[in-house]
């Protein structure tokens, strides 16, 4: 399996983690350390299903606990902050994709019996193969999650000079 787009699509992501500019969502959605904390809850779930594949065991993926607000809770209270929530997702990221690179072409097309929701929406209840279950990380939830985190860039004033009176900019 090719991981290479994956491993892309977590550099952006993790790149835009690591602002310091990142507030509180508008909408009374996600901080950053809840979004780090369901990404971690997410690979370690799919590391799980690919490594228990290769072992010979039929695992199911089920994302409801990486939504779970005290699952998501817990995560962020065993780490320092959020730059160490980073560098976990990081290092998670890369067990994911390292597992991701040895799997063989048997054992991506596995049928994975797979529920997905997003928030209390059903995306997904049917068995998937195991290769898309990794690649709808690259595909759709890292650049969902990259999106959430811009969206939480808290707009700063521009210095004098720079801009017109009231004039606001999203930080760089």
């Amino acid at each position: 399996m090719d991981t290479t787009a994956l491993r892309r699509g977590y550099d952006g992501l993790l790149d835009v983690a690591a602002l310091p500019d990142l507030g509180e969502a508008a909408d009374g959605g996600w901080n950053a350390d809840q979004i780090l904390a369901h990404l971690l809850s997410v690979d370690a779930a799919i590391a799980a299903v690919a490594l228990g594949i290769v072992s010979g065991s039929r695992p199911t993926f089920d994302n409801r606990i990486c939504l779970d607000a005290w699952n998501l809770e817990r995560i962020i209270a065993e780490h320092s902050g959020k730059a160490d929530l980073v560098r976990h997702v990081r290092s998670q990221a890369t067990v994911l994709c390292d597992i991701g690179d040895q799997l063989t072409g048997e054992a991506t097309s596995v049928l994975v019996p797979s529920l997905i929701l997003s928030g209390d929406t059903l995306v997904l209840d049917r068995p998937i193969p195991l290769a898309a279950l990794i690649d709808g990380l690259a595909e759709d939830h890292v650049p969902v999650h990259t999106r959430q985190l811009l969206d939480l860039r808290v707009a700063v004033p521009r210095p004098a000079g720079h801009a017109g009176a009231g004039d606001v900019h999203r930080g760089q």
